[in-house]
């Protein structure tokens, strides 16, 4: 980076710093949720009889009524004018992996005169151009029509801009055939298919019917840099993380940055995007410097998963934007700078029934034998779906992160500790008799010990890790739709409790007794069941250090699958077993399947060629002229010291010149294999390649005088903003 543009840059984070309030403004006066059609303000805006049927399809399931739409959207339309808004949009989730929106005006012409107007069927479908969108077959380019479809579980919502402001009415997206193109249709279809799962669970234990609620928290990591550096990098502009920048003195090693003082910049940043997630009903709950330098990370409280998927799509929005309005970028890669810690996605999540939430012990026998049953569950979809679970997260940017010491490996296990572990251990051998922490509690007949809330520590190195009433699943990257994930949860969990709730009612021991009493026949038939499920998948139970390179031998040796790649993990969505849960849980068909991971190779095949267009790029046209040049001043001091009688200095000007040649040649060599890669659209060649080229342009970025390195360094990026 030249001197001049390392000064314009110093300048402008400086003057940036300098406009930034002191005291920036809190949320006490902007509404929580007032720019969201909530319950209470439909409430305010719907008639009585109308609010009420409308609450029985979002509280309880119910189809919609279509009578009532029309009046729903002449409400929407008169709170979102309101509120500001001129246009409406149906907001989706497309297979982009990003949300789209096509706005469409209130106006309407009446007799010839203008006039606003929202209608029923507006409101309930639309019809955007679904033949652009990925598809991975289900559509051709000339077969265009696609539709919206209103999701009344998910609150239609204000986003501002400017002067102005629309309507956003969250929707599932299909096509004219009716298949999901879309991540929110199977998310909400794997919701259905855990509900039922675990209604059909709750019966054998005498439990009536209750609503299921599936609760997400899902941790957002993220990097800032200043908007002035991002600008002169095209590698972040092109693909979000750096492919080329040596190692700065100090990272991360003195581990200074992790919960350190923020930074009064970066604290106004934060505060600005709490007061848009405030206006949104986002509650934001937590926020601190992650471990990284220019790291951080925002945690929101647990929400209704559909809605905590939505929520967290425009949490990634607001963080762009609000960076953006700050002379910053919000980078989402899961890794942007090598070396250093990457960003993931926390997924917290669990189940509740009736209110009650099925992964937290209970006080009573039959409250703790429901939660061992859900907890065995969980070990038994882990471990017989590990190959999903981990192709649920695959990206070409995760690819980077996990396994690498600061994200979980891309062997799938379970982190239960000590306490829970050693419950497990004993039901395998067979009925508990005592804790290494506490009392004891009853399942019956049998006797379980307590289990207090927070009896596990926690193990950051474990991909899915139970954290005392939920469980973290760490694997999912910074960039990714929390959708992928929890619909392969969710559809294995409810395909475990449908295999238990079977055997329960083929042993013909279920409804036998009184709700909450169960005879001893029930409580022998579960725990062999119980018992079975221990030793048939304690495998996928790890307690240990997942960084360490023995236990991979040891994941080998118990036979977990290791597909640390992308297209090696995509493969678990071709399998016909694993089509085939799918398509019983009515979450895919066999089509949408085979759609989802052609359009995640496509994904990963063009996300690294662009990367290595990039780097072409890059290394042509700024890397080399300056090599170069830094060669060419090289080579004359060389001559000029030769012909000169001073000679002492002549062997360090030698070998200064025969390192940048040898620095040169290995980078053009390096460049022309990246070239063939790029031509044959080899992808993991180009892997390859590009890491090579790496190394190479680290090493003469280290060799080539400051003020001649054409690139912001990352001792800039990092520790400037």
């Amino acid at each position: 980076m030249s001197n001049c543009a390392r000064m314009a840059a110093t300048k402008k984070v400086a003057a940036l710093k300098a406009e930034m309030p002191c005291a920036p403004e809190g949320v006490k006066e902007i509404g929580y949720a007032e720019d969201v059609f909530t319950r209470e303000t439909m409430r305010e805006y719907l008639s009585k009889d109308t609010w009420k049927k409308l609450m029985q399809t979002i509280d309880n399931g119910q189809p919609l009524d279509p009578s009532i739409a029309g009046e729903v959207a002449h409400a929407m339309r008169h709170w979102a004018m309101d509120r500001g808004a001129t246009h409406y949009t149906h907001w989706f989730l497309p297979l982009t992996g990003s949300t789209a929106e096509k706005h469409d005006s209130f106006l309407e012409l009446k007799d010839g005169e203008p006039v606003m107007a929202f209608s029923g069927k507006n409101l309930i479908v639309g019809e955007p151009d679904a033949s652009s969108f990925p598809s991975g077959g289900i559509r051709s380019t000339f077969e265009a029509r696609g539709y919206t479809a209103w999701d009344p579980t998910s609150p239609a919502f204000i986003k501002r801009h400017g002067n102005g402001a629309t309507l956003c009415i969250p929707t599932a997206f299909c096509a004219y055939t009716g298949e999901a193109l879309d991540k929110k249709t199977p998310l909400l279809r794997s919701m259905q298919a855990l509900s039922a799962a675990t209604k059909r669970l709750m019966h054998c234990f005498g439990k009536g019917d209750e609503k299921v609620t599936i609760t997400l928290g899902p941790e957002q990591e993220y990097f800032l840099i200043d908007k002035a550096f991002y600008l002169q990098r095209p590698d972040l502009v092109m693909t979000g993380r750096t492919l080329f920048g040596a190692p700065s003195a100090k990272h991360q090693q003195l581990e200074d940055h992790y919960f350190g003082t923020i930074k009064m910049r970066i604290l106004n940043f934060m505060n600005e995007v709490e007061k848009e997630l405030w206006r949104l009903g986002i509650p934001a709950k937590t926020r601190h410097n992650e471990v990284a330098p220019a790291q951080f990370e925002l945690a929101p409280m647990f929400e209704e998963l559909n809605l905590s998927c939505d929520h967290n799509m425009l949490v990634m929005e607001v963080l762009r934007q609000v960076a953006d309005r700050n002379g910053l970028v919000c980078l989402l890669h899961e890794k942007p700078f090598a070396g250093i810690n990457g960003s993931g996605k926390h997924n917290n999540w669990s189940v509740a029934y009736g209110g009650v939430n099925l992964l937290n012990p209970g006080s009573d026998p039959h409250q703790n034998a429901i939660f061992l049953t859900t907890l065995c569950a969980v070990i038994e979809a882990v471990d017989k779906h590990a190959d999903l679970i981990r192709a649920s997260v695959a990206t070409a940017g995760n690819d980077h992160r996990l396994g690498a010491n600061e994200a979980p490996p891309a062997v799938m296990s379970i982190y239960l500790g000590d306490q829970l572990a050693d419950v497990i251990s004993q039901l395998e051998k067979g009925a508990p008799k005592s804790s290494k922490h506490a009392g004891t509690m009853k399942i019956g007949v049998d006797t379980l010990p307590s289990l207090p809330k927070d009896a596990t520590d926690r193990n950051r190195t474990s991909p899915f890790a139970f954290t005392g009433n939920k469980f973290e699943f760490r694997a999912p990257g910074s960039s990714a739709s929390c959708s992928a994930p929890n619909v392969v949860l969710n559809t294995v969990v409810a395909e475990a409790m449908n295999r238990i709730a079977g055997e329960l009612e083929k042993a013909g021991v279920v409804g036998k007794a009184k709700p909450g009493e169960h005879t001893a026949s029930f409580h022998n038939a579960l725990q062999k069941i119980l018992q079975d499920i221990v030793k048939s998948h304690k495998r996928i139970i790890f307690n240990g250090d997942g960084y360490k390179a023995d236990w991979l031998a040891e994941a080998a040796k118990r036979g977990l699958p290791n597909t640390p790649t992308t297209p090696e993990a995509l493969k678990a969505y071709t399998r016909k077993e694993n089509v085939a849960v799918f398509e019983k849980a009515g979450v895919f068909s066999a089509r949408e399947l085979e759609s989802r991971y052609e359009i995640a190779m496509e994904d990963y095949t063009a996300k690294v060629l662009i990367e290595a267009n990039c780097a072409l790029d890059m290394v042509k046209t700024m890397v080399l002229p300056a090599v170069r040049q830094e060669y060419r001043e090289a080579i004359s001091a060389y001559n000029e010291t030769d012909a000169s009688n001073v000679k002492c200095a002549i062997d360090v000007l030698h070998d200064e010149v025969v390192r940048l040649a040898s620095g040169l040649t290995a980078t053009t060599d390096s460049v022309a294999r990246l070239e063939d890669a790029v031509r044959n659209a080899d992808p993991e060649a180009a892997i390859v390649e590009m890491s090579t080229l790496r190394k190479e342009v680290d090493a003469l970025e280290r060799q080539v005088a400051d003020e001649k390195w054409p690139l912001p360094k990352y001792r800039e990026m990092l520790f400037v903003y």
